[in-house]
């Protein structure tokens, strides 16, 4: 299947390389952008900040599991609201922004919107507060700490008689708690509903998961587990399977957002070896202007680039050979593409936009770049999992800079980006990655930790699956965790260092790999240990599993938190924006895409986004 929709012809656009035609028999039509997910869900009683706060209880109360969704008849990529009523225009010859107007909440809902974004984000920070003597832990110190003693006794019994299969049925995944077979602890039932009810939503178009294929991935691999079948064969060399499912889902979103705001420039923030500037500059038609700090990085993706330059000259010339409309065939001359700009820099989140644009001018441009950014041409900036404070330097430049008109930023390795609480000596100083807003930096315990960091990266859609199946690899958690006992009776100072023992470590006998794991750190492999006490916490295995669960049940919420602080900040500074689970969360973790675009310039009082104005133009 071709790549998709492209630009219009015309003087000074770039018509796309590839057409798209009407859907041969046996596939299907190209699927629509999904709903937002960043309005309101069933959230717990936050109206008294400061009295939650002095609460000792362990439980967020009056946590309600109802939803009310709003389905919109509308086949538009308009539809990402996250307000609680959809809104229509009745224009008949809509404005070239119309999608995006109707993608944000209006002016009378956009208060209350914001304000319960705020209330969501301090009822997670009070959620994480109140559990934290779970989150602040490592499950390798099971048995070294005796974690289990941390977990409320009524909880015990319960989570020591679940299967694996029933935590992942049960526990982590959403939905009525049915299928029970004894009485859970109200606190216990508190705990899961608060964690289900903060989390937002991780599917794609705001519903069920899209059709899977055989292997459990998306439907586009049906056929080819490593193809996506609804990309060009183009776009699929290099490119890993994951990869192919978000380049060309975030594509889609970025030249619809070129459409609505009219800009033909893309600048791709954290451009790797450049397979989504690549698609967006050869399937759409756009020029690309990509920024990378790896030189060799970026040697990669121009060498990539005129690599799909130099087959399609040749494809061309074939096709021309043997019909004379060869290159109408293919929709454009290769040789008028105009290469994707790609530069070796850094986003830094401190520095003036001026620096920024200079960094995207065209000096020492190889020949054949001609997709670089001129000064004063607007652009759309994009990010594919940018990593750390890649994502908040992306947003910062785009709040201040005027030629950034909008913003997709897909984030990642949450436990990279720089923190106030870890960082004391830069608040004031420095532009941390958390918190970005006003709001959530003044919550008290607003605080994230390293370790819950890295736990927001985990892949919850994933274990669960793993829990399901009942996979042998669960066994690891364990042997881990007993190796650590040993690991101190050996050095008592040593605490939880980094063992790797390559990716088939729940085949062996615990023996084995205790013994291949003091070999890597460099300790006595032959040393010996009482077989009785490390046989009875290996028989344990059920319970440190269940531990991980337990922790792992925050991990969406703790990744909730770090981008609704994000959403916040924007509208902070008068920007709307939308949060929308974009990619396939088992094939994709990181799925969320935050999009925002200066539609008619800023929004109100940028100090006060309360005031907003009370037209739908000046959105």
């Amino acid at each position: 299947e071709t790549s998709g929709a492209g630009g219009t012809s015309g003087a000074g656009r770039t018509r796309p390389l590839f057409r798209r035609g009407p859907p041969r028999e046996g596939q299907e039509e190209e699927e629509e952008l999904p709903a937002t997910v960043s309005g309101p869900r069933s959230l717990p009683n936050v109206t008294n900040r400061q009295q939650r706060h002095r609460s000792t209880s362990p439980t967020v109360r009056n946590v309600t599991s109802c939803e009310q969704r709003h389905c919109s008849t509308s086949p538009t990529v308009g539809n990402v609201t996250i307000c609680q009523k959809r809104h229509h225009s009745t224009s008949p010859n809509p404005s070239p922004c119309h999608w995006l107007e109707e993608a944000m909440p209006l002016p009378e809902n956009d208060r209350l919107l914001f304000e319960q974004q705020k209330q969501r984000a301090a009822a997670i920070v009070h959620l994480l507060s109140s559990y934290s003597y779970l989150l602040d832990t490592y499950v390798i110190e099971f048995f070294s700490e005796n974690l289990w003693e941390k977990v409320p006794r009524s909880w015990q019994a319960t989570l020591s008689n679940l299967t694996n299969p029933q935590l992942s049925t049960l526990l982590l995944k959403q939905g009525p708690c049915v299928g029970r077979e004894s009485v859970w602890p109200l606190s216990l039932l508190a705990y899961r509903a608060s964690a289900h009810a903060l989390t937002f939503s991780r599917q794609p178009r705001g519903g069920p998961s899209p059709a899977r294929g055989a292997g459990g991935g998306p439907e586009e691999f049906r056929a080819n587990r490593s193809q996506s079948s609804r990309l060009s064969h183009h776009f699929r060399r290099h490119v890993k399977p994951k990869k192919q499912h978000e380049i060309r889902r975030l594509g889609a979103m970025v030249k619809k957002l070129c459409d609505a705001t009219g800009c033909q420039h893309v600048v791709d923030v954290g451009s790797g070896q450049g397979h989504l500037s690549r698609y967006l500059a050869f399937g759409h038609g756009l020029h690309l202007t990509g920024v990378e700090a790896g030189e060799e990085l970026v040697a990669t993706a121009r060498r990539l680039d005129r690599e799909l330059l130099h087959r399609l000259c040749k494809e061309a010339a074939r096709v021309s050979k043997s019909d004379d409309s060869g290159r109408e065939k293919l929709g454009i001359d290769p040789a008028t593409i105009p290469l994707p700009h790609h530069r070796v820099g850094w986003v830094d989140p401190g520095a003036p936009w001026p620096d920024f644009l200079q960094l995207l001018e065209s000096e020492g441009v190889p020949e054949r770049e001609g997709g670089c950014w001129r000064p004063g041409c607007p652009f759309v900036l994009t990010g594919l999992h940018a990593c750390g404070d890649l994502g908040p330097a992306a947003l910062r430049q785009f709040a201040r800079c005027p030629s950034a008109l909008a913003i997709t930023a897909v984030s990642c390795c949450y436990m990279k980006t720089t923190t106030t609480l870890e960082e004391p000596a830069r608040e004031g100083d420095c532009e941390t990655g958390y918190p970005m807003s006003a709001w959530v930096q003044g919550l008290p315990g607003h605080g994230l930790p390293y370790m819950l960091r890295e736990l927001a990266c985990h892949a919850i859609e994933d274990y669960a699956g793993r829990l399901k199946q009942d996979t042998p690899e669960l066994r690891v958690h364990c042997y881990r965790a007993v190796l650590e006992t040993i690991i101190r009776q050996l050095n008592p100072l040593l605490r939880r260092p980094g063992v790797q023992t390559g990716r088939k470590t729940h085949l062996l006998p615990f023996e084995d790999y205790a013994r291949a794991g003091l070999r890597k750190l460099g300790m006595d492999a032959g040393a010996r240990w009482d077989a009785g006490p490390v046989q009875s916490m290996l028989a344990q295995e059920r319970r440190v599993v269940a531990y991980f669960c337990l922790k792992l049940l925050l991990a969406p919420v703790i990744e909730s938190l770090i981008l609704l602080d994000r959403v916040i900040y924007l509208k902070e500074q008068g920007f709307p924006c939308e949060l929308i689970p974009l990619f396939d969360p088992t094939f994709s973790p990181r799925n969320f895409v935050l999009v925002a675009a200066k539609v008619g310039g800023r929004i109100g009082d940028p100090a006060c986004p309360e005031t907003a104005g009370t037209t739908r133009e000046g959105r």
